[in-house]
């Protein structure tokens, strides 16, 4: 991937809030009574964005591409093995522990599972508080009341402040889980699948919360998830991940009306259409073999034993990650032969 190609010409619109440049997070094969490292898998191998302030980016791909591992990367919750993250015109890689504890007031998660990340030993009004403790924010009583605050924010009843996890539905403590990433007034939330446990009915209540808050709080998101519907919905830029790597990266709409790599291509083509008529004629793209291991990439572009479209450079070059879109719109796509996708 060229890095440098994704930034230039991208437009300002809007001020840049966080940098991702070549980021990469490859987790060591130990094997043996001396454990030792025999191989990597190389889960995020090279990923460059941008995402500016006030925006959502939504991230999507099959399970295992990566998604998750970045966004753990860009919020240092795994150690990159290379590349740089900036903050504003903070590099959070090269920050010592202090500094960047510091930073964690800034920048926030909200976990996939709803179950597992909320302590079953603490209350309602713990969980919330906690990081208000950890950051040394407001008097016993101002914390209390902050945490009685964002629970009338995201839907919930303040007295349920001193209820234990237990005692709520799934959607309530993803509900939970949302107040206490909100609780230091964070600018910058990733969001790793936060509905993909939840039941349908309830998923849709969950990112109209989350939009309304972004518009709320001016709040900026890296959006993570499968469904391409949602990711739609929520987000005003997509980028598209295979196998530790950015396939594509545009404005939502662009993406989805025009998608230009053979991968984005092939998702597309599996959401349902609601009109019968049109399902019954339209052509779905069922993709050849699994996905490679993680731990042994193909050569060239990694798409290419799925690629229908593939030639012989395919297998020898990786694609430069280059812009087909306009100065104004950016469309870059990792592809040799986009240009006929056009």
């Amino acid at each position: 991937m060229n890095e440098t190609n994704q930034t230039n010409g991208t437009p300002k619109q809007k001020e840049t809030l966080i940098s991702v440049r070549n980021l990469k997070k490859h987790f060591p094969i130990a094997r043996g009574i001396f454990r030792r490292v025999v191989g990597h898998v190389y889960a995020v191998d090279g990923v460059s964005f941008d995402i500016r302030k006030g925006e959502t980016l939504g991230m999507v791909g099959e399970s295992g591409c990566g998604k998750s591992t970045t966004g753990r990367a860009v919020l240092q919750l795994l150690e990159p093995t290379a590349g740089e993250v900036f903050y504003g015109d903070q590099d959070l890689t090269k920050l010592k522990s202090g500094d960047l504890r510091r930073m964690r007031r800034h920048m926030q998660m909200i976990f996939q599972d709803p179950y597992a990340s909320l302590n079953p030993r603490m209350t309602v009004g713990s969980i919330i508080g906690e990081p208000l403790d950890i950051h040394n924010i407001g008097t016993n009583n101002e914390r209390r009341d902050r945490v009685q605050e964002l629970l009338a924010l995201v839907g919930l009843n303040p007295n349920f402040i001193n209820r234990y996890p237990h005692e709520f539905s799934g959607g309530q403590r993803q509900r939970i889980g949302v107040a206490r990433a909100l609780a230091t007034n964070p600018e910058f939330i990733v969001c790793d699948e936060p509905i993909s446990a939840l039941d349908v009915s309830i998923q849709a209540q969950v990112v109209n919360l989350l939009d309304d808050l972004k518009s709320q709080l001016g709040l900026t998101y890296l959006f993570i998830a499968h469904d391409l519907s949602m990711i739609r919905y929520i987000s005003d830029r997509v980028a598209v991940m295979y196998l530790g790597k950015i396939a594509e990266l545009g404005d939502v709409d662009d993406v989805y009306d025009h998608p230009l790599h053979p991968y984005t291509i092939a998702l597309l083509s599996a959401i349902p259409v609601p009109d019968p008529d049109k399902e019954a004629i339209r052509k779905r793209i069922i993709l050849e073999g699994d996905v490679p291991n993680p731990a042994n990439p193909p050569t060239g572009c990694y798409f290419h034993p799925r690629c229908s479209h593939r030639t012989d450079i395919c297998s020898q070059e990786e694609p430069l990650f280059r812009n087909l879109g306009t100065e104004q719109q950016p469309h870059y796509v990792a592809c040799h032969h986009a240009e006929k996708f056009k």
